[in-house]
This record gives C-alpha cells, structure tokens and sequence, in this order.
C-alpha cells in the first residue's frame, strides 16, 4: 500500500487526507493518505523516506514549503521560480519537489470567471504560498501587485524574487480591485483583521486561500460590506488533483460529489 502524507504546523484544519482518500477509492489505488505536524529537525528524516520507497508521495503546507527544499535532489522550473515546493516524490531516483499552487491558484480564478488583465491586487502574507500566487498573478496579466506582510523583512524577500511588486506598511490599504489573505489569520474562529475595509471605495473581491473554515472573519467581514467573496476551496482541490496527477499519472474528477464529501461531517 502507497503511503501518502501531508506535513505542516498547524495541521489539524487539513482536508488533504480526506479528498485523496476519496480518490484513491474512486480510482481503485491502494494507497492511504495522512497528515502529520513533524518540528524543524525532523524534515530532513522525513523527506529522505521519499527516496526509500517508504513514502510515495508528499504534501507540504506552511510553514514548510520553503523549508524543505535544501532536502531535494531536484526540483520543477515552478518549484525555482516561486522558492516553494508543495508536492515532493521520487522522480527517477529522485526526490523531486514540484509546485502545485500556481495552477490551482490560477484554476481558481479563471473558474470564478474573473478577468484579472490590467487589474489591482492586494495581498496579505508573505509566506510560503505568496510567490506562487504572484507568480499566477503575472501569469493573469494583473497590472499592479501590492503585499503587505506583519514582518516587513519576510516582505522584502519576497519582492527580491518578484520586482514588480510592491510593499505596503501592514494595516495599510490599498484600493484595490481584489483582496487576497495569504496568511494564517482565520484558521481560528476568533482571528480577526483589525483593518478598516468600509473605506474600500465601489464593490470589490475578497480572497481568502484559507478553506477550512469555509467562510472566515476577513470574508465575513466583506461580505457584510457587500464585496464579493471567494474562499481557498477551489485552489485547494486544482492544487490537490495536479498533486494526484504527479504522483499516479492520473486526473481525478472535481465534481459536486466530491464537495459534498468533502464538507459532510
């Protein structure tokens, strides 16, 4: 049996175990899939089970996604390009790290039917995800990119990779045309922004790339001020089945059932 884990700190919200679970069933491979909550010293043991066979496939959340790539034999172009690996495997011998959030982020707003070209956007965090959405971002053709990060340095390092963008003092806003929270603020009930959104001139979007709970404080927040809200539901399952795809060679459905599985207690 295919063993299959998903490592971060906090790990307790994730979804990951259950949706490639469902696959494995649905698609008659015999693997199983868990989530564990390793320390710092304990990655480099971890990743090298890739190469024994012993692990077949990896996910990683935060705070690991930058952190695990001094563990890699090698790595995708995406992977280089955002300094942040989400999925690890053996590629030919290899431990082979590769990025799935770029098209799962990507996935997300193109299914939203939203047109990003020209546009503004503001982000929150300058985690490990953040890269990979400035790099979708580009990719959408958005105009001008804002980020601004509770520590100012992590900020920095984040604009070394991508120069176009620009840093704003946190609490700050920017008007922008969509609002995107990459940070942890809201894994708990009790997380709020301490911002001011109601100076947020017209209608606009509120992202946030956390999808369990379903509905944050930042969403609810906007969606008292009439925006538009999207949660991270939709990059989380795009980034789940490219995830599937590199490990089986195989596209497993997102579909109706598989959300309502997913959300059923």
């Amino acid at each position: 049996m295919k063993k299959h884990i998903i490592i971060g700190k906090p790990i307790k919200h994730s979804l990951s175990p259950k949706i490639h679970n469902y696959w494995f069933k649905k698609n008659n491979i015999d693997a199983f899939y868990e989530k564990i909550s390793p320390e710092q010293n304990e990655l480099e043991n971890i990743i090298k089970k890739i190469k024994t066979g012993e692990i077949y496939g990896m996910n990683i959340t935060v705070p690991y996604k930058e952190r695990v790539i001094p563990f890699l034999e090698d790595q995708s172009d995406l992977s280089r390009q955002t300094k942040s690996v989400n999925t690890i495997f053996n590629k030919q011998g290899k431990i082979y790290g590769d990025n799935t959030d770029v098209y799962g982020f990507e996935k997300s707003i193109t299914n939203e039917k939203i047109n990003l070209q020209n546009k503004s956007v503001l982000i929150f965090g300058a985690g490990g995800v953040v890269p990979s959405i400035i790099l979708a971002l580009n990719n959408l053709k958005t105009k001008k990119i804002f980020i601004s990060n509770r520590t100012l340095e992590k900020a920095e390092i984040v604009k070394e990779k991508f120069k176009n963008i620009q840093i704003l003092e946190w609490g700050i806003i920017e008007n922008c045309d969509i609002f995107i929270n990459a940070t942890s603020i809201g894994l708990n009930n009790n997380d709020k922004f301490n911002f001011n959104f109601s100076q947020i001139s017209e209608k606009k979007i509120f992202y946030d790339v956390i999808y369990n709970p379903s509905k944050t404080n930042f969403l609810q927040e906007a969606e008292k001020q009439g925006h538009r809200i999207i949660n991270g539901q939709d990059m989380f399952l795009y980034q789940a089945q490219k995830a599937f795809f590199l490990w089986h060679n195989l596209s497993p459905k997102v579909d109706n059932n598989l959300i309502e599985f997913l959300y059923n207690d």
